[in-house]
């Protein structure tokens, strides 16, 4: 049924009397007057608020600190070889439940597509499958002369376009191969050959390697699924390719890689036990190091749980104690090398219990960023020491190819095969999920939300500091306070209380029946300029009017990561990325802001509460009005249609902040909406998986 707007103004406003069904209502067009809301034409033009920018970088730092200072307590409880033992072996097994459960192996249908042949060694033009029908390319380089079997070395690469055929990564994996070693090295998903996104043409739709990597990885948490754990099989295939080949030396296969791949091969030396020595370049610093410098990563960057579990970058090369790891670094780069510096005095304190105090070394090159010729020769030094091969650290004279030479595929792009995707994946896993999911009872639907969120008990009744209150913010009504509500140690959700007369103390009480709305970006900006918000509030004379922003929005808006919020690398995501590898999702902790507001509000008299909420704030209002008794109505405007939309949609514009990890493995945003009908549930105008920066 059709509403028109009054109609659907008349309806909000009453107390729940005939509201039945989780209705939906379109938008609408008729302009507010303006005049009887007491607004001025260029309400626009004021800033929104943001008084507390740098609350959530410091909570964050709270959090990881705390963590961190558990973990060093039990580095420093070793004390014997047994003790360290023991430690490796925990860390493995927590390695193991962060980038686990791993898929099953099936066959690598592994294939030579074509062979250059060169002066000290011949290079093989790879492919194999991971996976059924997701296709890997690599080049194999094969000395010719030495003695087989010989060393091999997997080459992870970085964040460079062409991947494999990156000079760079051209440049170990020719000067390895001149050095007496195997090399296969390969392409990163999102990267050379191995684009996810294409277009009809093969051309990259969602940029390359981090847009992309970003792009797939945040889509996939929906399912269960982690972009670290995709990448690090794609390392383990890589050995289990090489041991088909009669070439190599079982008994000695290293890795090595540079930034993105120097991320690969960190979380390969946590998990391959066949690795008998490893050298990661140009990232081992520490998750800390980079959050206390307000640095993103990617998301195969930001393993899930990781920091709950205690862990750190040094802990996943330390899981290979006691054989022979270096990390790399440069001065210069803008990888924290203190943080390099940091994790090799764990690792020698390891290393010297399990008497292999040599085993762990760092080399700090000149440079920047990158792996220069300074870390490679370094490299080469350590991996001949490791495998007695007697020739020298020196770079020999390199003849770089051409990208086209490098290729495994005809045309560039394994799309141009009808290899699998990332998101093909993804797709199916959330319709084979949907398919086993039930519908829950209320009371289990309660719980898997609890669940799924993470949520921690309640602190009871929330202290609050009252703020003084900002002039003419041209709100529908003249004055507001301002509550900032502690809802966790150092985190405030501000909340506005609108009234007609000046507010300057606590709340006052007598109205048992409230509405608070919850924003989309700034409640500051949207009591001012959303139309639909202002004709609720006056459709409800005899309510208390709240509006709060919670954590990360509006008044504590970061200004961290050069101040970007809605980039896809900026600080909304960094602080997502960093919720999931505390185990506490983003939109956990902000459903935990609307439920303390909620008590907050029940502990002023106010046991009948309307809940609104737009856009990014509807997601926790969802599930803050299906978990508490005190919301008695519940409208969503711009609403997420479904979780289900963003993971079975190639193309979506949801930030990874309002992701829920593992959602669609009990229950889906339409679950919560039907069982909202009880309350009265309306919407307007919800968004789909395209919408949600808007």
């Amino acid at each position: 049924m059709k509403n028109n707007r009054r109609d659907f103004i008349k309806l909000a406003g009453i107390a729940g009397i005939g509201l039945t069904g989780a209705n939906v209502i379109p938008s609408y067009g008729e302009q507010v007057d303006k005049q009887s809301l007491g607004a001025v034409a260029d309400s626009t033009s004021i800033s929104p608020l943001n008084r507390f920018p740098r609350m959530v970088q410091e909570y964050f730092l709270d959090r990881f600190r705390q963590i961190e200072q558990v973990s060093d307590k039990r580095r420093a409880a070793l004390q014997s070889k047994s003790d360290a033992e023991a430690y490796v072996r925990e860390i493995q097994g927590k390695i193991q439940k962060c980038l686990g459960p791993w898929p099953d192996k099936t066959p690598l249908n592994a294939r030579t597509t074509g062979t250059l042949d060169r002066d000290a060694y011949k290079i093989e033009n790879v492919i194999f499958e991971s996976r059924p029908g997701f296709l890997v390319t690599a080049n194999l380089y094969i000395p010719k002369g030495p003695k087989t079997p010989l060393p091999a070395i997997i080459g992870t690469c970085g964040h460079g376009d062409p991947g494999k055929a990156t000079p760079i990564y051209q440049s170990f994996a020719q000067g390895l191969a001149r050095k007496g070693y195997i090399v296969l090295i390969f392409d990163p998903i999102g990267q050379g050959e191995r684009i996810q996104y294409l277009s009809t043409e093969l051309k990259p739709q969602r940029g390359i390697g981090v847009p992309e990597h970003n792009y797939a990885g945040s889509q996939m948490v929906l399912t269960g699924e982690a972009l670290s754990t995709w990448l690090t099989w794609d390392a383990i295939r890589c050995v289990d390719y090489l041991l088909t080949r009669p070439e190599v030396n079982a008994k000695q296969i290293g890795v090595t890689g540079n930034s993105g791949g120097g991320t690969q091969a960190t979380w390969l030396c946590g998990v391959e036990r066949r690795l008998s020595m490893a050298a990661p370049s140009c990232f081992i610093v520490g998750f800390g190091q980079n959050l206390q410098n307000e640095l993103p990563a990617d998301m195969e960057q930001c393993p899930p749980a990781a920091l709950s579990l205690g862990l750190d970058h040094s802990d996943f090369v330390a899981a290979m104690a006691p054989k022979p790891v270096m990390i790399l670094d440069q001065e210069k780069d803008y990888f924290d090398v203190r943080g390099a510096e940091r994790s090799l005095s764990r690792m020698k304190k390891l290393y010297k219990w399990l008497g292999a105090e040599d085993n762990a070394a760092l080399f700090i090159g000149p440079e920047y960023h990158g792996y220069s010729q300074h870390n490679r020769e370094a490299m080469y030094e350590w991996f001949n020491k490791a495998t007695r091969n007697g020739s020298t650290k020196a770079e020999p004279v390199l003849s770089l190819e051409k990208e086209e030479a490098l290729w495994c595929t005809p045309n560039g792009q394994v799309g141009g095969l009808k290899s699998r995707t990332v998101f093909s994946f993804t797709k199916q896993s959330s319709e084979s999920l949907k398919k086993k999911r039930r519908a829950l009872e209320i009371d289990s639907l309660k719980k898997a939300v609890i669940s799924n969120l993470k949520l921690p008990a309640s602190g009871g009744v929330p202290n609050f500091r009252i703020l003084r209150p900002s002039a003419d913010r041209q709100y529908p009504k003249k004055f507001a306070g301002t509550y900032a509500i502690e809802t966790e140690p150092s985190i405030l959700a501000l909340v506005y209380r609108l009234s007609d007369t000046p507010l300057l103390s606590r709340p006052p009480v007598g109205l048992k029946r409230a509405v608070l709305y919850v924003s989309h970006h700034s409640a500051d900006d949207e009591l001012r300029n959303d139309a639909t918000l202002k004709e609720l509030i006056l459709a409800e004379p005899n309510s208390a009017i709240f509006a709060c922003d919670v954590r990360g929005i509006g008044e504590s808006k970061p200004n961290t990561c050069n101040d970007d919020f809605l980039k896809p690398y900026g600080n909304d995501y960094f602080y997502a990325a960093h919720s999931n590898m505390l185990d506490y999702p983003y939109v956990g902790q902000k459903t935990f802001d609307v439920l303390s507001i909620i008590g907050w509000l029940k502990s002023y008299g106010h046991t009948e509460i309307h809940l609104v909420a737009r856009g990014w704030g509807a997601i926790p209002a969802t599930f803050a009005g299906l978990l508490s008794e005190y919301v008695k109505q519940v409208t969503l405007k711009n609403a997420l249609t479904s979780y289900t939309d963003i993971a079975e949609n190639e193309d979506y514009n949801w930030p990874l902040s309002a992701l829920l990890p593992g959602v669609l493995k009990e229950f889906d945003l339409p679950d919560c909406y039907q069982a909202l009908a009880s309350k009265n549930l309306r919407q307007i105008d919800p968004w789909n998986a395209e919408a949600g920066k808007a």
